[in-house]
């Protein structure tokens, strides 16, 4: 039976389809899923219903007269349903042809990314996907260890940009943050050509003081150089399925310089993530090299190392993270429980590994930050993280209860347990 088949238990991509569900009845209209509860505790307010065809709601905040004035937000010049891969690269093409001044926002599930145009040109992108955030990309760059990474995300957690704070702790300097900068904007904007359902709306201008730093790319030259990227990602996929593949290097000595560091970087236990991270040349250009050093049999590829390791023990987790947040969010006391976990995690010892990656908004770990910072002590990696995980997701569980009542404390843990007696510490 396929995921979408209609009969039996609803598929997973079913139940967040109803979770999302708004059910209009005699004029009035209420949230009949949890997330679409949550989103509209999020908007509240006033709003003018705008004329629409008979399929679409259009709401627009104006306050009590039903009047939009410049303090309700920007005007939406364009909006629209994504149902295809490619929707958002003729998105991109209209705006910028049309020179435009304002932001491009493009809703992907719960992932949101915003891009902000001015006269064809991309000045800035903001994002929040964890794995787009400047720290993870300089992390990705080799610019940071987990250990640092812990400690900067440390301050900004206390309001301090994540960037200035690696710069006063002398990791990084401003040279090299404007130049990642610019590469997040291009690491933000070529997933979005690929997604293939959603939502995105241009906003007539924007706050310049939203910028953390101004940069000028042609938004045409963007998008060529994303589009020829997701070809060529494609085409070494064939060859390289994955960046947890660990290359090795055969008997045909050293290749030409311009390969060199990569090939220099390979000693038959990283993985390609790795090596990028070790030579600071990041994913895509490692995978390029690879390739081409399979071609020239300067290397064998392995494939990824087993699975059950430091990283899966954290996926694993953060499918019970994810959940408890989902449903303490849909109740409306997920401050709370963000809180009491932060709390949790800095007032007992041994926690780092955690605090160096840091919970995302939907409760969720990094898994490559978290299983490094795991593999500083003496325990093993995987055996540290289990006892770490499972005393960890078992207060989550614990405190969500008590925020949410006996008879949904009962259900989640229904649901919860299973993942806590799989990431129980093997013998």
């Amino acid at each position: 039976m396929s995921d979408d088949s209609h009969g039996g238990t609803p598929s997973r991509r079913q139940r967040q389809a109803r979770d999302h569900l708004v059910r209009i009845e005699k004029g009035e209209a209420r949230a009949a899923g949890p997330a679409a509860a949550a989103r509209l505790r999020r908007q509240e307010g006033a709003f003018r219903l705008l004329p629409s065809p008979a399929h679409i709601v259009f709401l627009r905040l104006t306050g009590e007269d039903g009047r939009r004035d410049q303090e309700d937000g920007a005007v939406v010049r364009l909006a629209g349903e994504i149902t295809a891969p490619g929707t958002v690269c003729d998105v991109l093409a209209l705006v910028a042809q049309a020179g435009w001044r304002g932001e491009l926002v493009v809703f992907d599930g719960d992932a949101e990314r915003s891009f902000f145009f001015d006269q064809g040109n991309i000045v800035g992108a903001q994002t929040s996907v964890e794995e787009e955030r400047i720290g993870r990309i300089l992390w990705r760059h080799g610019l940071l260890d987990a250990e640092q990474h812990g400690l900067v995300l440390e301050r900004a957690r206390r309001g301090q940009r994540f960037g200035q704070a690696a710069i006063e702790l002398g990791y990084l300097t401003h040279e090299q943050l404007f130049e990642h900068l610019a590469r997040q904007l291009e690491e933000i904007l070529f997933p979005t050509f690929a997604v293939g359902d959603g939502t995105y709306y241009f906003l007539e201008g924007f706050d310049d003081a939203r910028l953390v730093a101004r940069h000028a790319a042609s938004a045409t030259g963007l998008l060529m150089d994303g589009l020829a990227k997701l070809d060529e990602v494609r085409y070494f996929r064939q060859k390289i399925p994955s960046i947890q593949c660990v290359p090795g290097r055969t008997d045909r000595g050293e290749p030409g310089a311009e390969l060199r560091e990569t090939w220099r970087a390979i000693d038959g236990h990283r993985t390609l993530e790795e090596i990028g991270r070790h030579t600071g040349r990041g994913d895509f250009a490692t995978t390029k090299d690879i390739y081409a050093l399979l071609q020239t049999r300067h290397v064998l590829l392995h494939p990824p190392r087993e699975a059950g390791g430091a990283a899966t023990v954290v996926l694993r987790a953060n499918e019970a993270l994810r959940l408890l947040h989902q449903r303490v969010d849909a109740a409306g006391k997920g401050t709370a429980l963000r809180e009491g976990l932060r709390l949790f995690l800095v007032n007992h010892e041994g926690y780092g590994p955690l605090l160096a990656s840091g919970a995302d908004e939907d409760g969720t770990l990094d898994p490559a930050i978290t299983a490094e910072a795991a593999a500083s002590g003496e325990e093993d990696p995987e055996r540290r993280l289990r006892r770490l995980l499972h005393e960890y997701a078992a207060y989550a569980l614990f405190f969500a209860g008590s925020l949410l009542g006996p008879p949904l404390e009962a259900s989640l843990s229904e649901e919860v347990d299973p993942i806590l007696h799989e990431l129980l510490p093997r013998a």
